[in-house]
């Protein structure tokens, strides 16, 4: 009841202040300096620019611009703290510098108003570097009250729906998101100086293809036709290299009908690339050369800090075969596994769950899932699949039940899934029947027949090495985040009434 009670007249509390707000928001107003009628304020420098270059600064005007996120009011002078895009800087505010009717102003800002300030650089007494106010002008009136002003922002269910909030309180969360963006840059800088070529290919399709999952399906009202978002990039540049575009790639927002939790959301962004005339070892060549290069250009070293481990992209990767790494873990060679028969056995011996449709390189995938992936924490390129899970993949020349593919593994997650990729079109339509196949038989994320695919398999694809990398598990990895939802703006979130 006591607790009732006091949740009670908390709310009350903040609505009055949440009121306040408003009030001067219309007193402004009425005085004819409505701040929302301000278009303008010309910055000259932010907050890092002003502390990296104090020397050369001191004595000198600026103006910067930003978020009140704390005031100190004494007397005649005032003090307050000013956040910007990367970081924060402390202003001095005095009566006599601004004039008494400007000051008399700023003593009823509130924290969260955002406003611009022209002032000359100084050191304050206790040797921090500040902004000496000649000029303070609000541009910006909150009318919330940010969330560390009560209890902080901890509740991690609002940090992901209103990010804005969250960037505004945790300098940690916005420093992602910048790395983020610089990943992505290095990402660019780097395939471009290997000759790759950035393309744009649809997101509504007929036929999603290209990985095993289920699709998003929608209607096009124009065409009166059902369409499906994208799952994957593959099929379409696989077209362009048919079409001569040797090296091709393309980072973009796919989409999965499937659960969420700490390595997957729904939306995500995906980089797909081929490469003309080289197979999956040319990929793992260029995949260890860009995890190089992308570390060291965001992160200024290859030893990346990720939960409790050290991870060494510096040290050539580790290379391991499916069926060795299955024998390493479990002791079960499916190299003297005759059939599906026996494998399903052994299954049963070991708890394997396996549905009745499964053969026996889809059973050595499970055991791989259930025994292995969790322990390859340092880089390991997982290669050699078996031909059922992996359906637009060459068929290794002296071992046909097993392809040319490779995952990297990190920290027991999946980062990339590469191949020598299938370019013989009777074997490929075969690929597919066997997916109908499956599809029939109750897999949701079987794959179907594209025709126009095949036309293109058919006038004719060199040989090619291809690759996915799921863009947002790299960034966790380089920000040592836990969970996918740290490292996406806006996740995906239930609604809430």
């Amino acid at each position: 009841m006591a607790e009732a009670q006091n949740t009670r007249v908390q709310e009350q509390d903040i609505h009055q202040l949440l009121q306040v707000r408003r009030d001067k928001l219309a007193a402004l107003q009425e005085a004819g300096r409505d701040p929302f009628r301000i278009t303008r304020y010309e910055v000259t420098h932010h907050s890092s620019q002003i502390k990296e270059n104090f020397e050369e600064l001191e004595g000198k005007t600026v103006r910067v611009a930003g978020r009140i996120m704390s005031k100190r009011i004494m007397g005649k002078a005032s003090f307050c703290n000013v956040q910007d895009m990367p970081g924060n800087i402390q202003v001095y505010v005095a009566r006599d510098c601004v004039g008494e009717e400007p000051y008399a102003d700023f003593k009823k800002y509130d924290v969260g108003d955002i406003v611009g300030i022209e002032g000359e650089v100084f050191k304050t007494r206790t040797g921090e570097i500040s902004v000496h106010a000649s000029q303070i002008l609000l541009l910006c009136k909150s009318l919330q009250i940010l969330p560390e002003k009560f209890h902080g922002l901890t509740n991690t269910d609002i940090r992901y729906r209103q990010r804005y909030t969250d960037l505004i309180m945790n300098q940690e969360v916005k420093d992602t998101f910048i790395k983020r963006s610089k990943i992505i840059s290095a990402i660019r800088r780097y395939l471009e100086g290997e000759g790759f070529l950035e393309v744009e290919t649809p997101m509504l399709v007929a036929n999603a293809g290209g990985a095993a999952a289920r699709p998003f399906e929608t209607h096009y009202n124009a065409l009166d036709e059902d369409v499906k978002l994208r799952i994957s990039l593959e099929l379409y540049l696989k077209r362009l290299i048919v079409g001569g575009l040797e090296r091709v790639f393309e980072i973009g927002r796919v989409f999965r009908n499937e659960g969420l939790d700490t390595r997957h959301n729904p939306e995500f962004t995906l980089m797909e690339l081929y490469q003309a005339y080289t197979d999956y070892y040319g990929m793992m060549e260029l995949t260890e050369n860009m995890f190089r290069y992308v570390a060291q250009e965001v992160c200024g070293t290859t030893l990346i800090p990720y939960g409790e481990e050290m991870i060494d992209l510096g040290k050539p990767f580790a290379r391991l075969t499916m069926v060795d790494a299955v024998k390493q873990y479990t002791g079960v060679d499916f190299d003297r596994i005759p059939d599906t028969a026996a494998a399903k056995k052994i299954a049963d011996e070991k708890g394997i769950h396996y549905e009745p449709r499964h053969q026996k390189g889809d059973i050595l995938n499970l055991f791989f899932e259930e025994y292995v992936e969790e322990h390859l924490i340092q880089p390991t390129f997982l290669m050699d699949h078996p031909v059922e899970v992996s359906p637009l993949t060459k068929r290794k020349p002296d071992n046909p039940d097993y392809v040319e593919r490779f995952e990297l593994f990190i920290y027991g997650r999946e980062m990339c899934n590469a191949y020598s990729e299938l370019n013989d079109p009777v074997d490929q339509r075969e690929r597919f029947k066997a997916q109908e196949a499956a599809l029939a038989a109750g897999d949701e994320e079987a794959n179907t027949t594209d025709e126009d695919f095949m036309n293109a398999l058919e006038i004719g694809m060199p040989p090619t090495g291809g690759i996915g990398y799921g863009i947002d598990r790299l960034v966790m990895l380089l920000t040592n985040s836990p969970a996918i939802r740290d490292v996406l703006l806006f996740p995906t979130m239930r609604t809430v009434d």
